[in-house]
């Protein structure tokens, strides 16, 4: 297995457009995400990326968001993803979309990430599966320099991996995008839904939603106790007065 931490620069796409079948990509990741904007609660919601600047999140219960880029022009914070100009435990929600597979650094990222994520916030992060049709196409030689294939695409068992040893939840992994985009819509949709139960494993691109648990370092001691039962005790009534009489 390779490294995730590598010293080339990859420089990642800030809209849908750059990538090959950019709009069929971001179509079927709206659609998952579309099912989980109204299950997520709280004031503030990160966008990190250009590619999650465009994702539409209005149904959202959480109105304030902030989007993250240099390029995009949606975005309205211009930072560093390794060093976030925010304190710590700000935001309930965090959207990063295929942002690790072109980060030279996945597991700092996380790490800055989960910084900025309060206790039983959300993190919910999409990207390109190595093991399917898609991740296969990289291997032809005019593919390497082009989006998605210029990145680097990580196992989504991996992710959660790196999630767990920062005490993450996954609460929701799903493929999809089994068929590749065609021109033919009908017949893509037709054909996702007959495969997305027996090959959902080889779908081009992932979800996966990941709920920070904190355990506190003290446990908490329970406020009941338990309550001293009366117990009879064997006592020798004898003196030297009842032993000298029976002498």
């Amino acid at each position: 297995m390779k490294p995730a931490r590598i010293l080339k620069q990859i420089d990642p796409p800030y809209t849908w457009s750059q990538v090959t079948n950019g709009a069929w990509a971001a179509e079927l990741l709206q659609a998952q995400l579309d099912e989980w904007w109204p299950k997520l609660f709280g004031y503030h919601m990160l966008k990190l990326g250009g590619l999650s600047c465009e994702l539409a999140s209005g149904h959202c219960n959480i109105q304030h968001q902030i989007c993250i880029d240099k390029f995009n022009p949606l975005h309205n914070v211009v930072a560093d993803p390794f060093a976030l100009p925010f304190i710590e435990k700000s935001f309930d929600a965090c959207v990063i979309a295929h942002q690790l597979d072109y980060c030279a650094d996945p597991h700092r990222l996380l790490r800055e990430l989960d910084r900025v994520t309060v206790d039983d916030g959300y993190m919910l992060i999409s990207g390109s599966n190595p093991v399917s049709l898609l991740g296969l196409r990289g291997w032809l030689p005019w593919n390497r320099k082009r989006y998605p294939w210029l990145g680097r695409m990580f196992m989504p068992m991996r992710v959660k991996d790196w999630l767990g040893v920062l005490n993450y939840e996954v609460v929701f992994h799903e493929n999809f995008a089994i068929v590749p985009a065609t021109h033919h819509q009908a017949c893509s949709a037709w054909a996702e839904g007959m495969l997305s139960e027996t090959c959902s494993s080889i779908g081009s691109m992932y979800l996966i939603v990941a709920r920070k648990r904190t355990v506190p370092l003290k446990p908490i001691k329970p406020t009941w106790k338990i309550r001293r039962q009366l117990a009879p005790l064997g006592v020798n009534c004898r003196t030297n007065a009842t032993e000298k009489r029976q002498c």
